[in-house]
């Protein structure tokens, strides 16, 4: 039977990020390494059908270019208008450590958040330079998201910087969890405040 539950309601100001569909990492730390999806199992594919309902009526989107976040949005929209790729909300790059096992990566032993923040991998990037690239893109489509609600697909990594812009600190964003699926929901105003609705909550 159709799922009957009323479909949530979104309108100007609304701003949802959305964690790409669980990839094919085989185990292995992925930032700009760009697994697919696999085909979805039962559970997946119910929460991917719950998630497209409940974002079906917003009309602006947004993607991160990574193939496993298009092709989540495309499974999310089957139809309707595509979302606009953004580079600037790809994933962090992990350098040296990408593809790696994650059994295998350094073990960076006890970090307070900031200093895990600053943390850079060999030829890639730390979190703060995540957040000094996707912040200037993050606050374009908070912009948009005054005149009609947006949705973004992005990754982890990207939300945790969509966090750390609200709170104001990089290593604030490092606070949270964000499972694949997943859906924060920010509230902008125009006077430039931002307000946390959900964080890390599964399709309704």
């Amino acid at each position: 039977m159709p799922d009957a539950r009323p479909v949530r309601q979104y309108g100007p100001g609304d701003l949802l990020l959305v964690r790409h569909a669980p990839a094919a990492t085989g185990g292995r730390l992925c930032g700009r390494a760009d697994p697919p999806l696999p085909s979805p199992g039962e559970t997946i594919a119910a929460a991917m059908a719950a998630l497209g309902r409940e974002l079906a009526p917003i009309r602006r989107r947004a993607a991160s270019p990574a193939r496993r976040c298009v092709e989540t949005a495309r499974r999310l929209w089957p139809s309707g208008p595509a979302p606009e790729t953004d580079p600037r909300l790809w994933e962090q790059h992990f350098g040296a450590w990408e593809g790696r096992p994650y059994s295998d990566l350094p073990d960076l032993g006890p970090l307070a958040r900031p200093a895990l923040a600053a943390r850079r991998p060999p030829g890639g990037e730390s979190f703060n330079d995540l957040c000094d690239r996707a912040l200037p893109a993050l606050w374009a489509w908070r912009e948009a998201a005054l005149a009609e609600p947006v949705a973004i697909v992005a990754h982890a990594g990207t939300v945790g910087a969509a966090l750390a812009m609200v709170l104001g600190s990089p290593a604030a964003g490092l606070a949270f969890a964000v499972e694949p699926l997943s859906l924060t929901h920010l509230h902008c105003s125009a006077d430039g405040g931002i307000a946390v609705v959900a964080t890390n909550r599964p399709a309704s």
